[in-house]
């Protein structure tokens, strides 16, 4: 993809960002990915909105990510464009129990400036990697809470660039699920809490983040949980009973801290993570019945 595709962007966005033939290795929680043709780096709503009229006008091929924690590019690369939305990232404080925030904000910066406001509910969120527009779009959770419990609204930009607002049931949230699709551009979100005390926000925000400690393999490239979880029992416990901690292919495995992890012990390539995540889902459907579904998403 030649510099002169995006020469009518520029006069749009002249102060966005982009980079050309950037490895997305530098982009992503895995460390694993070969170039994008095209990685655009707005730092506004009105350079994210910008990008996104111009690729859809001129039919580029692109993608949407956040802060790259659930996303594993492709070794050969993506020949379209890219567009990180992290340098989007404004929250602020609405009102009496909302914070606005904008969909590159991360879900940790978020809960921070809930514990400084005393407000309560969004302690869950505090040691989830992504962004708030990508918690949005899987409806992210941990330790018992979710994105769909607090969520009031969300304003979109739909696959046409026409921009709309919604809210309760219009969100279709469900259990690592949303309404939107990958056609959709969430913009932001408003987050309705309720007022706590900041000690106890903060004590219960250190509980879970020595949980996390404890039980994950912090230390190593990962995308967080590689399996959602299934109807019956638990993707870990499933994968640890099936034999399959410490497996590896090549440089990907299956962490022996967290069988529900896959990481990047040093080396990996995207073609290794993907060869043991068939393995896995293969060797537990024989061992259980039950057939795993990635949670991680996998970008062609």
């Amino acid at each position: 993809m030649q510099p002169s595709v995006f020469l009518g962007l520029a006069e749009l966005a002249p102060e966005l960002e982009i980079r050309f033939g950037e490895p997305m290795k530098n982009h992503t929680s895995f460390r694993v990915g070969g170039p994008a043709a095209a990685l655009l780096l707005p730092k506004s709503v009105s350079e994210l909105r910008a990008a996104a009229s111009f690729l859809r006008r001129e039919g580029i091929k692109h993608y949407v990510m956040g802060n790259g924690t659930n996303l594993l590019f492709p070794d050969e690369g993506y020949d379209g464009a890219v567009v990180k939305t992290a340098g989007v990232s404004a929250a602020e404080r609405e009102g009496e129990t909302l914070i606005c925030a904008e969909c590159g904000a991360s879900m940790a910066s978020v809960a921070v400036l809930a514990r400084r406001a005393c407000l309560a509910g969004f302690e869950f969120a505090h040691g989830i990697p992504g962004s708030v527009g990508g918690g949005v779009f899987m409806n992210a959770g941990a330790y018992g809470g979710e994105m769909a419990e607090v969520v009031s609204s969300a304003v979109w930009l739909d696959k046409d660039g026409r921009e709309h607002e919604s809210a309760g049931a219009e969100l279709g949230f469900a259990y690592r699920h949303s309404n939107f699709t990958e056609a959709d551009l969430i913009l932001s979100a408003r987050i309705r809490l309720r007022p706590g005390d900041g000690e106890a926000i903060a004590a219960r925000m250190a509980e879970l983040s020595e949980k996390r400690r404890a039980s994950q393999p912090l230390d190593k490239p990962s995308a967080g949980s590689a399996f959602k979880r299934p109807k019956t029992g638990y993707a870990a416990a499933l994968i640890d009973e099936a034999g399959l901690k410490g497996f590896r292919v090549g440089g990907a495995q299956v962490s022996e801290k967290h069988a529900g992890f896959v990481i990047n012990a040093g080396g990996a390539t995207a073609e290794d993570i993907i060869r043991l995540m068939d393995e896995v889902r293969a060797v537990v459907l024989k061992n259980s019945g039950v057939e795993l579904e990635p949670e991680i998403r996998i970008i062609r």
